[in-house]
């Protein structure tokens, strides 16, 4: 399971009110079907964080090391593509052989299709998707391998389903109203280009954090103070997705070589563009943590954790668990330092002016 051990791809949420004591038992009255009930469409259910099969879910089974380990399972049974065109071929040819005729007309190719769709289905095993989620009842922090709208639409409706209330995706928006009070909505657009005025640019806080965050790694020295977490250096780094929905391309992406020195990612900046997506690398003592943002909806692929050296599966466990709390209120903490920032304008003002300096003057290689 990815968060066990590997790299991790998953987004945060919260919870608007406390874990219930009786969680497991609500999950546990959505539990996954037998699979030997799945026929035709797709079913969905609660299964325990330790293999897809197992629908036991106990306060013993579903809590591990201390959080509430879970995973939403969808079941369908379906016939592999290549399978069906060729048993509906072989249909086909049979049926026209013994009707003389070198066609069959479109109703009666539905037909076969459905006949042998329907012969072919009990026989095919159930095709299983699994979406983890991880509770840490303390924090009321829910951290999910839900990545997609879809993902994310059907695992919020199964969990407010359960407990009776949804968890709440942590995006820029939803994360300055609940630590800042703020709503970025009221925030005027700005431009991070001196050759672009800000009636031009977009209103984007996600891309606006994280292009100011490059620009805090290159121009500001990349050590940041986070409270007890102690100084964190910060680095961004290529594959760069740049986006502005003006005139001309609206994204471009920049790979290989050395991006960040390119002469292209200048060209981005001064055109209006900003980051929506970078690897962002945060740096704490000797723990080093490194990511794929999306800065839109705070997405993170591919999240590397320090390694742990815990003697057993439930230590190494809480060690990444612990390791990524610390990587989530280091990473909510910088986004405070940005929302203190943008959210006075005679501050911003300031602020605006040494990114218009830092894009200007930046550096590139050819």
């Amino acid at each position: 399971m990815p968060f066990e051990q590997g790299s991790i791809s998953c987004r945060v949420f919260y919870l608007p009110r406390p874990l219930p004591e009786d969680a497991a038992v609500r999950f546990g009255a959505d539990a996954a079907p037998p699979l030997e009930g799945v026929s035709h469409g797709e079913v969905k259910g609660w299964v325990t964080g330790r293999h897809l099969l197992d629908r036991q879910i106990t306060s013993e089974t579903a809590y591990y090391g201390g959080y509430l380990r879970l995973t939403m399972l969808t079941a369908e049974r379906k016939v592999p593509a290549a399978l069906l065109r060729a048993e509906c071929r072989m249909e086909e040819l049979s049926r026209m052989a013994a009707l003389g005729a070198s066609v069959l007309g479109r109703r009666e190719r539905m037909e076969i299709r459905r006949e042998v769709e329907e012969r072919l289905l009990p026989a095919m095993p159930p095709q299983l998707k699994g979406i983890p989620m991880v509770v840490h009842g303390d924090t009321g922090m829910v951290y999910a391998g839900a990545t997609s709208v879809k993902q994310v639409d059907a695992l919020g409706a199964m969990f407010l389903h359960s407990l009776g209330f949804p968890m709440i995706p942590c995006v820029p928006g939803t994360v300055s109203l609940q630590r800042a009070k703020l709503d970025v909505r009221d925030w005027r657009p700005t431009s991070f280009s001196p050759e672009m005025p800000d009636d031009r640019a977009e209103l984007h806080a996600g891309r606006e954090f994280l292009t100011w965050l490059w620009f805090t790694a290159e121009a500001r020295g990349g050590m940041t103070a986070l409270g007890e977490h102690g100084d964190v250096g910060i680095l961004i780094e290529g594959p760069l997705t740049f986006v502005h929905e003006g005139n001309g391309a609206h994204e471009s992406v920049l790979r290989k070589g050395e991006p960040l020195l390119s002469a292209e990612a200048k060209t981005c900046l001064l055109s209006g563009k900003k980051l929506q997506s970078a690897k962002l690398t945060l740096a704490r003592g000797e723990e080093i943590f490194s990511t794929q943002l999306n800065a839109d909806e705070f997405i993170f692929r591919g999240l590397r954790l320090p390694d742990n050296e815990a003697p057993d599966g439930v230590g190494r466990f809480q060690e990444r668990m612990i390791a990524l709390d610390r990587f989530r209120d280091m990473f909510f903490r910088l986004f405070d330092l940005f929302v203190e920032e943008r959210k006075s304008p005679a501050v911003w003002k300031g602020t605006q002016g040494e990114i218009h300096a830092w894009v200007r003057d930046r550096p590139t290689r050819t």
